[in-house]
């Protein structure tokens, strides 16, 4: 029996990884794992970013759906569901849109697990803002000392 070759881009998954997830979420995630377990982590993003997701028939937005439904279905990975909650963002789904995929699992899944899935939407909501907020202070800051240089 012949198989067609599976596609595993390890260049391709890395700047998938990078245009998905940014510093933030890749650090809350990844470098423990590779002082755990070497060599696991680059599999994860070389098997996943460079495979699956370079697979033509879904989009990002059905492939970030698909992730925050089988996350919350499967409980007890909110660091990762966060993770995805924010990327989901950055790929430009709304908040709302967000919200709605985990209201929309309560009787799929249960509610406990609809509403861990929220809560994980809340806490990325959280950091997102902060990161923004952190992001503008910056700028603020940046523009008042080249005033003052000038």
């Amino acid at each position: 029996m012949q198989f067609a070759p599976a596609t595993l881009d390890r260049e391709a998954g890395y700047a998938m990884l990078d245009a998905l997830q940014d510093a933030q979420t890749q650090q809350a995630a990844l470098p423990g794992i590779e002082g755990l377990a070497p060599g696991f982590t680059d599999w994860i993003v070389t098997a996943l970013f460079g495979g699956t997701y370079q697979r033509p028939a879904l989009g990002l937005r059905e492939r970030q759906i698909a992730n925050l439904a089988a996350l919350a279905a499967l409980g007890g990975v909110e660091p990762q569901l966060v993770g995805h909650v924010r990327t989901s963002e950055r790929i430009g789904m709304s908040r709302e849109e967000i919200v709605e995929v985990f209201v929309h699992l309560a009787p799929y899944v249960g509610v406990p697990k609809a509403l861990a899935g929220l809560r994980s939407a809340a806490a990325a909501f959280q950091l997102t803002d902060a990161a923004n907020e952190a992001a503008e202070a910056d700028q603020a800051g940046n523009h008042a000392a080249n005033e003052a240089s000038e």
